[in-house]
């Protein structure tokens, strides 16, 4: 049966309605009660049959790979030294945000908090400015690139990691919202102002309800009741990919593994494909032409008149180019991507002291808990958001698997280190530095390859800088053994 973004809502439906009518019930195997039944209390089993793919997204099978440079260190730096991980499975976009994809939320933010908020929608705004610069004339993109349709499937560049964040929180609650829309659950409402806004989180805590159309039946009390995260219904959070998950899906590696699928990897890749090159290489109409947006040497961004490379100077659309074996386009070359993780020089000997560094390596986390009033209860705040704060550290002092709200500098200066880190004296990186990764169009083919890593400063932009979202996968790694299906699937351009 092929299911789509709301597959789990009908699941539900068809479960509490057999419930209802009398039908065989399912039992509990420890207890003999029966699930999804009034008379038995109530309590609800979901048939689910797995997580749907969003909106954009390909699912990424995991798996363990050698994490870091796969080619010649010809910087020196040493900061991103080879070594084994594994990556749980995920979900990434098939291309990078495009300028259309930006404006429809920065659309939807002044339409939203325009009035009472301005500066909410003035902080969505990229820097269009990046283009500007002393010796070029590239002027007329200041105030085309973003806006002309003429660069409508561009992706979207100025924009800095924190815009990227709220970007991807302001997607994952339209997400969501449609799905509760086109199953009937909620009504369209283009009329939310300031605080009455759908948020995901808020939703399902029940401190928002929006225009209700049909609740679900609640076999509890006899009435109904809003959509909740047992449900399966709503899809997790978008957000940037890590540092590893970036350059795992990037190599897709799934493409060298041999027929016999057993586990045996025929080839380490240098570059999203295979060989040492960049031109593709089988013979057909396409042999010789360039596999990414890319320099390829000085003062050529495209090649020459009648016989251009890459076909562009600037960036090129997010569906040009060859995807690789994940189906990912763009993930070399156009424009670097925002990565999840703060930037540090790897400390592999000390983190190899680490066993859980060696599963979804990530540094960057901060551990936050629901704000609540003194009744216990979470709030909202003017915008609609559930308040946030950092955990107690007295509520982790006896923990052993964490003991701090912030990690950022964990092995790499604290006191737990053998390590120096101390911003503006021994290192110029400070705890705002994010890693950009894949190489954009005006950088040289070195930058290319997924072990590469650069940083950029979480409030700064760059003309070369994009970024596309992940999801996480929830349950089986090896996804619904269906094709997935998306009621917001359009038709693909063809390559152009």
């Amino acid at each position: 049966m092929k299911k789509t973004l709301i597959h789990g809502l009908s699941v539900a439906l068809f479960g509490l309605a057999l419930a209802s009518c009398g039908g065989k019930k399912e039992k509990s195997s420890t207890t003999g009660w029966n699930y999804n039944d009034q008379k038995w209390g109530g309590f609800e089993k979901i048939d689910y049959e797995g997580q749907a793919t969003g909106p954009n997204l390909v699912l990424i099978e995991g798996g363990t790979f050698a994490m870091g440079v796969t080619d010649q260190d010809v910087t020196y730096e040493w900061n991103n030294v080879s070594r084994r991980v594994t990556v749980s499975s995920f979900y990434m976009d098939e291309t990078e945000i495009s300028n259309t994809d930006y404006r429809e939320y920065m659309y939807w933010t002044a339409r939203v908090f325009g009035e009472t908020y301005p500066e909410v929608w003035k902080r969505t705004l990229p820097d269009t400015l990046v283009w500007r610069e002393e010796l070029t004339f590239n002027e007329p993109l200041v105030e085309t690139y973003l806006r002309h349709p003429a660069y409508d499937d561009y992706p979207v560049v100025g924009v800095t990691w924190n815009q990227a964040v709220d970007y991807c929180k302001w997607r994952t609650d339209r997400v969501n919202e449609a799905i509760l829309i086109k199953k009937g659950v909620l009504n369209v409402n283009p009329d939310q102002k300031d605080q009455d806004n759908f948020n995901t989180e808020a939703y399902l805590l029940g401190k928002y309800q929006g225009s209700v159309r049909k609740n679900l039946p609640d076999l509890r009390t006899g009435g109904e009741r809003h959509v909740r995260l047992e449900d399966g219904i709503v899809l997790p959070e978008y957000r940037l990919p890590t540092e590893a998950e970036w350059e795992y899906a990037a190599l897709s590696l799934v493409g060298t593994q041999a027929a016999s699928k057993d586990e045996l990897i025929t080839d380490r890749r240098i570059y999203a494909w295979d060989g040492n090159t960049v031109r593709y290489q089988k013979r057909n109409k396409y042999q010789g032409k360039m596999l990414a947006n890319f320099r390829r040497s000085s003062g050529d961004y495209g090649g020459m008149a009648g016989a251009l490379n890459d076909k562009s100077f600037t960036p090129s659309p997010v569906r040009t180019n060859w995807p690789n074996d994940n189906g990912l386009y763009n993930m070399a070359g156009n424009v670097n991507e925002w990565t999840a993780d703060l930037f540090r020089p790897m400390t592999s000997s000390d983190l190899r002291e680490v066993d859980n560094q060696e599963l979804n390596p990530y540094r960057g986390n901060k551990f936050y808990t629901n704000a609540l009033d003194p009744d216990g209860v979470a709030q909202l705040d003017s915008l609609g958001k559930v308040m946030k704060q950092l955990v107690d550290t007295t509520s982790t002092a006896l923990r052993d698997n964490y003991k701090r709200p912030e990690t950022f500098n964990y092995l790499d200066g604290d006191k737990e280190s053998t390590v120096e880190y101390r911003y503006g004296l021994s290192t110029l990186i400070s705890d705002k530095a994010r890693v950009i990764k894949g190489g954009s169009w005006a950088d040289r083919a070195f930058w290319l390859s997924p072990g590469t890593r650069r940083y950029l400063e979480e409030d700064k932009a760059s003309r070369s800088v994009g970024f596309r979202c992940a999801m996480t996968r929830t349950g089986s790694p090896e996804g619904n053994n269906d094709n997935a299906g998306n009621v917001f699937k359009t038709k693909r351009k063809k390559r152009k």
